[in-house]
């Protein structure tokens, strides 16, 4: 019994570590759930820790607290939200499903903090006055993904957008095979198809913008069930303004508790944006790998920096790390979206029960395509290098420019022409010579690459 010291709780005694800040409700859940080895992140912490000291300051406000008990829970609430406790926060994500086991656990070690200053603190009475796990929990999950999104996703994706931005104007005039289908098609410029990403990366951080709107909304102030059975009517309306003074952010009360409670429509609408932006990275990661490939067997038409050898075996080989490590984020963060969209559809009358699970594949969602987006910009897309040379030898073999000669020589010569070019590995601009009589500098003009980049009809 040396290492253990004795608590209790409603359900009886249990023995805790003597060190652990926690009670015996915690340590029951750390008993009851060993299934994943993996505790809620540290983005929810923070939430709650962010919550439980703007409660304390609500319910001073309030005068449902002593200043000195006020004061207590305040400050280990702030430490707790500052990650000095993370340790104390061991309970599994696989859990009771309303997560009332992490926030005693937020309740005990802030009561055991406070209670070391002398003031008399009581985890239920207390830290969680005016509170239940059915409030706490869902505005935890609202205040960690937007200050998470917020604080480091949506600067993550500005940073993104501003990268391929300055690329895109570097290689404006530079033209290339366009490709549909994953074949030749009629030419871009780089500038054009990096635009296309910068716009996807653009809409998708609007649509997360636009949901934060909804997760701004708090359940707090509904408790247990959503009538807000022991809380102050004000209560709601005073933590908010008190997170607000804590965070910058502008948290609101929920209109419809019930809502907020039972359901979990704006993380699902949130992690759908979240899906959304994986898409797009999937997407911007696969072109980067295409265009990359061979380097002599593929397309070959960039070289992405080299970070690190390729293969244990094969000398020389070096692959495309950083867009693969993408594509795999994006994959989790979609799979993720659906254990979201199950896990939202949990809500069993009054309160949903898959919370904990929500919490988790929410911000991990976040941290993840926050940190991956950083990485995209800065070691694949700022620094690869056009391999002009092959780049312009595909153009000039390619057959689909004689598109270009389409209103000058009609559609039928035209596939004509494409036909034999490619059949006898030829430029277009010589066997469009030699078919149609036209003079060279009006064909040169027509079939300039760089010139079809710009659309309209020409040669008329």
């Amino acid at each position: 019994m040396s290492g253990f010291r004795i608590e209790h709780d409603s359900m009886g005694e249990l023995k805790v570590p003597a060190d652990a800040l926690y009670g015996a409700q915690t340590q029951r859940a750390i008993d009851n759930f060993p299934i994943s080895g993996r505790p809620l992140p540290r983005a929810f912490i923070r939430a709650l820790g962010l919550i439980k000291a703007a409660a304390a300051e609500a319910n001073l406000l309030l005068g449902h607290l002593k200043k000195g008990q006020a004061a207590a829970i305040r400050k280990a609430a702030l430490a707790v939200a500052e990650g000095e406790h993370d340790k104390q926060f061991p309970i599994d994500v696989f859990q009771t499903g309303s997560g009332t086991s992490s926030n005693m656990n937020a309740n005990e070690v802030i009561a055991h903090l406070a209670s070391r200053g002398g003031a008399k603190v009581h985890p239920n009475d207390h830290v969680n006055y005016g509170q239940s796990s059915n409030d706490v929990i869902p505005t935890a999950i609202h205040v960690g993904a937007t200050l998470s999104a917020t604080e480091d996703l949506l600067p993550a994706l500005k940073h993104l957008k501003k990268v391929i931005d300055k690329r895109a104007r570097e290689l404006r005039n530079v033209p290339k095979t366009g490709r549909t289908h994953l074949m030749d098609a009629m030419p871009v410029t780089f500038g054009q198809e990096l635009s296309g990403w910068s716009a996807q990366i653009g809409s998708a951080a609007e649509r997360i913008e636009d949901s934060l709107k909804r997760m701004r909304r708090l359940p707090q102030g509904g408790t247990a069930v959503g009538t807000g059975i022991n809380a102050d009517p004000d209560f709601a309306p005073a933590l908010s303004k008190a997170l607000k003074q804590l965070t910058g952010v502008k948290f609101e009360p929920a209109e419809n508790y019930f809502e907020g409670m039972a359901g979990q429509d704006a993380a699902v609408e949130l992690s759908g944006a979240l899906k959304t932006l994986a898409v797009a990275l999937m997407k911007i990661a696969n072109d980067l790998r295409w265009m990359n490939s061979g380097p002599l067997a593929g397309l070959g038409e960039i070289e992405l920096p080299a970070l690190q050898p390729g293969s244990s075996i094969m000398p020389g080989k070096v692959n495309p790390v950083i867009p693969e490590a993408t594509a795999m984020v994006a994959a989790q963060v979609i799979g993720y979206d659906a254990a979201i969209t199950v896990a939202g559809q949990s809500g069993n009358f009054q309160l949903n029960v898959m919370l904990p699970l929500i919490a988790y594949d929410l911000l991990e969602s976040i941290r993840l395509l926050a940190n991956v987006s950083r990485l995209l910009a800065d070691k694949a897309i700022a620094g690869f290098k056009v391999n002009t040379a092959r780049v312009n030898e595909a153009l000039a073999l390619n057959p689909i420019l004689v598109t270009a000669l389409n209103p000058v020589i009609g559609y039928e010569q035209g596939a004509a022409i494409a036909k034999r070019a490619y059949k006898e590995k030829r430029p277009i601009l010589d066997v469009a010579l030699e078919a149609t009589g036209l003079p060279k500098a009006e064909l040169a003009k027509l079939l300039d690459p760089l010139a079809l980049t710009r659309g309209g009809i020409r040669g008329e």
